[in-house]
């Protein structure tokens, strides 16, 4: 009996059965999570049901899946954005509008800003502090570069919301003339303006997201009441493109004054486009003078060493001993 219970407790038994039940696990934990998702289908089908909450979502600016760690963010962004909080509305208009520029319209997009400032300005001072204090040890340098890498970490976040808008404002542009055109088709077919961005938010959700969302919002606010004017004019400012601006300033004229819809959208692409082209032909005219500095660091060294090299090393074998001997 003894024999048998030993063998039935070795180690390698031991071993066998923790591994077979951490697969177990995961596989569990796996099929669990992939009965919870619902079908695409499905998905659907509740989003038909019940498109309140979904135009709730687009209005706020928030994501249906939002992690722990932004909830945590979201209820202490009070506490933490309290040092930078600016003491005049007008400064808080400006935040609030670099934000929405970036696609954050949450109602406390500025305050989880100005957290993320001051989290990564302490993250930056522990972060560099400690990499100094290991490598430096305590000494004037050591604080001055833990000040510089916490001065640099402020001032990140900062920089990627405007690498964030730059993005957004550059897919707005490059595919709002595509836009026009497909308002044109759609307008001189019989369809309202109204009815013209609908069809442009269906068609052009994977090709251009940004669009589609901003479009969107604008359809959703036609159909919560709001002026056309307002809506028109709210399209141009929140997103920060001048063409956009145009835009809108062109189709409140003509709802105002009575004239063709498809013909100012028409200008607009071609103007639009040309201007593309031109900015095209530009960014070519600037290619000679950008090569040549990786021209001159990269490529110039080393045909030097390969076509001088050989030269060199001949005047070194054979000139320089025939000097000596001399």
């Amino acid at each position: 009996m003894e024999p048998l219970l030993a063998a039935l407790v070795s180690q390698s038994t031991i071993t066998q059965m923790a591994v077979f039940g951490a697969v177990a696990a995961v596989a569990w934990w796996v099929l669990d999570t992939m009965s919870r998702s619902k079908p695409r289908a499905e998905q659907r089908l509740e989003e038909y049901r019940e498109p309140n909450s979904r135009k709730s979502d687009l209005l706020s600016g928030k994501s249906s899946k939002v992690g722990a760690i932004s909830k945590v963010l979201e209820k202490a962004s009070p506490a933490l954005s309290a040092p930078l909080q600016p003491k005049t509305e007008a400064e808080v208009s400006k935040v609030r509008e670099k934000l929405n520029m970036a696609g954050f319209r949450g109602a406390n997009a500025p305050q989880m800003y100005w957290s993320l400032k001051i989290l990564a300005l302490g993250a930056g001072f522990f972060l560099g502090g400690g990499v100094m204090l290991l490598t430096k040890g305590v000494n004037k340098d050591a604080l001055t570069y833990t000040g510089i890498i916490a001065g640099v970490c402020f001032y990140l976040p900062e920089v990627i919301l405007w690498v964030i808008r730059k993005g957004r404002q550059d897919n707005i542009f490059y595919g709002l003339p595509d836009a026009l055109d497909l308002m044109v088709v759609c307008v001189e077919a019989g369809l309202g303006l109204d009815q013209a961005m609908r069809k442009v938010t269906d068609e052009m959700k994977k090709t251009y997201k940004v669009i589609s969302e901003e479009f969107a919002l604008s359809n959703m606010q036609l159909q919560m009441g709001r002026a056309r004017t307002e809506v028109l004019h709210d399209l141009g400012s929140r997103t920060g493109v001048d063409d956009l601006k145009a835009l809108a300033a062109i189709l409140i004229q003509a709802d105002k004054f009575g004239s063709s819809v498809a013909q100012a959208l028409r200008v607009q692409s071609d103007s639009m486009r040309t201007r593309r082209r031109q900015l095209a032909e530009e960014k070519a005219a600037k290619t000679a003078v950008k090569l040549i500095f990786p021209l001159v660091l990269f490529i110039f060294p080393a045909i030097f060493v390969v076509l001088v090299g050989p030269a060199a090393i001949t005047m070194v074998n054979e000139l320089f001993p025939t000097m000596g001997a001399q």
